[in-house]
């Protein structure tokens, strides 16, 4: 029998436990004179996160900056190892076209970059960190455990960023829109807002004065799960949005490229909550969705999608792993049978569909077999789709046996594929070229 969600997730916690230190998060000094904080969940959020009223014009323009101490850190001779790190607030820009802040964070590393050319630039995209501003990623490289009683949020991403920096590559991180700022509600997994900010990190990184990068390194990006459905999207509308953002090469694992799928995957699954930072998201992106939503949102719903959106993914685990949507409708549907009945619901979907554009630089897309959780076909066929329109493709399909969880079955691949990827993606960054093996796609798993 597999194991229960709620049970599962208790296990992981307690692993992950073990090698970080549970700490509450601490008020930041605002180098833009606002003390405002707020709290979620129990944790004070810096007053550093709260946008200024007025923002910049131009998009990746540094608000604000001021050093960020990495939790994992350790002296070194010419300074802390594994680098120096900068908390971030930049400009982007919204799926509607408005100005929005994200924070983030740099990152410079402590070892020398051997490689072809200067240091390079990898943008990395977080996975599923959940939607309380408490979960940002940069806050995480500051607290990697948050276990205070109210909240449960684990820096997992950590592990990708340390290992890019002892190769001495540069690393940005994105905190995405609206998680970590207090002005709004994080849009998880929309497709612009995640490529916008992930573009715009690397111009806020290039622009910051104490980096060593500039507009001559080379720029990679590094995302799995919804890291990977935005460093996809942003390859998409990088030649459109940061044509002076060039990039010799994307790392998108597990991408979920088709929401339609993706939805119907998570329900009922480990990772249940998802679907109620998917609506949140919505909503936030598309008010003219919200008469649907009250159409068939029941008050159990709608008393979960508050909930969820102050959760990271260590609360939704506990709170809502193994929850099925129907027990969130007035009719007792699905919200995938809401989405099949809606048009209006099937159009707004049908527009976060990633690979209808031809991505920029060579790209790596790497899922999972067992994958059901972020679908394992979907995935597969985003390389179809840009394989079928001349893109340089490396497709990696991992094979891992299903072990009845749907967390582990998409949690796997992001270990034992890390280092191959991250290999293939430094070689980008060296200048050495990359293959493509679209012709092998109608074998491949």
């Amino acid at each position: 029998m597999p194991p229960r969600p709620r049970t599962l997730a208790a296990a992981i916690v307690a692993a992950l436990a073990l090698g970080a230190q549970a700490v509450p998060a601490a008020a930041a000094d605002d180098p833009a004179g606002d003390s405002t904080t707020t709290t979620s969940r129990g944790v004070e959020i810096p007053a550093f996160y709260t946008p200024p009223s007025e923002l910049p014009g131009a998009d990746g323009t540094l608000i604000r900056h001021e050093p960020l101490p990495l939790a994992l850190s350790l002296p070194g001779i010419d300074g802390p190892l594994p680098g120096r790190a900068t908390r971030l607030m930049y400009k982007s820009t919204d799926a509607n076209g408005e100005a929005v802040a994200v924070t983030g964070a740099y990152i410079e590393p402590a070892a020398r970059w051997r490689g072809d050319g200067p240091r390079p630039l990898v943008a990395v995209a977080p996975g599923t960190m959940g939607q309380g501003d408490q979960c940002a990623a940069s806050m995480a490289l500051e607290h990697p455990l948050q276990l205070n009683g109210q909240t449960v949020s684990v820096g997992y991403e950590d592990l990708s960023v340390y290992r890019l920096l002892l190769r001495g590559v540069a690393v940005v991180v994105t905190d995405y829109v609206g998680l970590g700022t207090t002005d709004r509600l994080h849009t998880y997994v929309n497709r612009v807002d995640g490529a916008h900010a992930v573009l715009d990190a690397v111009r806020a990184a290039r622009a910051l004065d104490s980096a060593s990068v500039t507009s001559e390194s080379r720029v990679g990006l590094f995302g799995y799960s919804q890291g990977g459905g935005a460093t996809a999207a942003a390859a998409e509308l990088q030649p459109s949005y940061a044509p002076d953002v060039q990039l010799a090469g994307t790392y998108a694992g597990a991408p979920p490229a088709d929401l339609t799928e993706v939805t119907r995957a998570i329900d009922g699954s480990d990772l249940a909550g998802a679907l109620g930072w998917s609506l949140n998201g919505f909503l936030q992106t598309e008010p003219a969705l919200r008469p649907i939503a009250d159409r068939y949102i029941n008050e159990a719903g709608q008393e979960a999608l508050k909930d969820l959106s102050t959760m990271c993914v260590g609360d939704a685990l506990f709170g809502y792993g193994g929850d099925s949507s129907t027990d969130w409708t007035k009719t007792g549907q699905s919200i995938s049978d809401v989405i099949r009945a809606e048009p209006v619901l099937q159009t707004f979907l049908a527009e976060q569909r990633i690979g209808s554009l031809k991505p920029a630089g060579p790209v790596r897309v790497a899922t999972g077999t067992s994958d059901d959780l972020v679908p394992h076909g979907q995935a597969r066929r985003l390389a179809v789709d840009w394989c079928g329109k001349g893109a340089q493709v490396t497709y990696v399909p991992v094979l891992l046996p299903g072990v009845g969880s749907g967390l582990l079955n998409h949690f796997a691949p992001l270990l034992t594929d890390q280092g191959s990827a991250i290999s293939w993606l430094t070689d980008r960054l060296s200048g050495e070229p990359a293959g493509s093996n679209c012709w092998s796609m109608p074998v491949q798993p």
